[in-house]
């Protein structure tokens, strides 16, 4: 989130991170699972819900809706936070695995949030990675 910008209680936010130097550590299987779990951790997303995400080779998408207390800076923070921790645990690896900035979208209320969800789980079509979304294992939301 840039300076000055504040966030909206309950607001739902399309968010990407990229990782640090746009590094395609997520090819690896070891990270790419170990973040992946991180995404939807209850303990990691405090009051906001993940509705849909997807892990891409150099970066991630998550539709984010916040709760009334933490504001989208704090929760993708611990998002990235517990995600690096895990990674370089699992992995056996040390250093910096997101970039430290985000790119948010808030959507307002005429945009729909299915078809932001679309758009998120649909990167690894749109990238040439996959023929067909289900034979990609990186991504989740919550109408499926």
């Amino acid at each position: 989130m840039r300076r000055g910008r504040v966030t909206l209680r309950n607001g739902i936010y399309l968010v990407t991170a990229a990782t640090h130097q746009r590094i395609a550590l997520f090819h690896d299987f070891c990270a790419a699972r170990t973040a992946s779990r991180s995404f939807e951790d209850p303990r990691v997303l405090g009051d906001a819900s993940m509705l849909a995400w997807v892990l891409m080779p150099d970066h991630a998408h998550w539709l984010i809706q916040l709760g009334a207390t933490t504001p989208l800076g704090i929760c993708i923070g611990r998002i990235k936070s517990a995600s690096s921790r895990e990674v370089n645990g699992a992995c056996r690896r040390k250093g910096c695995v997101w970039a430290p900035a985000f790119h948010d979208h808030a959507l307002r209320a005429d945009e729909d949030v299915e078809i932001a969800a679309r758009y998120v789980v649909g990167n690894p079509l749109r990238a040439g990675l996959v023929e067909r979304i289900g034979d990609y294992p990186y991504w989740n939301a919550v109408w499926i």
